[in-house]
């Protein structure tokens, strides 16, 4: 059974989709938590954070929200647990916990 793509969402499994169909619009990947994937999640202790945004730069899912020059908390609804950011700190702010949250 196809799924028309008008009531795609979520829950929706690949095999259902129509081979070929294109989905309209963009920036739908807001609505999709893909955190719930995370295996491993990063905790940030920000005594030790200098604001250097190393980390944001570098975050694949841009979930590392800056604002006004400064770095606030994951966004966990969209970080995939991959750790680049806690590898590219100098200062080990940044720890992978075993997990997700």
């Amino acid at each position: 059974m196809r799924t028309d793509v008008s009531k795609q969402n979520e829950k929706v499994k690949w095999q259902d989709l129509t081979p070929g169909c294109r989905i309209a619009g963009g920036g739908t990947s807001v609505a999709f938590h893909t955190g719930e994937w995370r295996v491993n999640t990063p905790v940030i202790d920000m005594e030790k954070c200098t604001q250097c945004l190393m980390c944001a730069a570098v975050c694949p899912d841009s979930s590392i929200p800056v604002i006004d020059k400064k770095r606030g908390d994951f966004d966990y609804d969209h970080c995939k647990g991959c750790g680049i950011c806690a590898k590219v700190c100098p200062f080990h702010a940044i720890e992978m916990k075993e997990g997700g949250k």
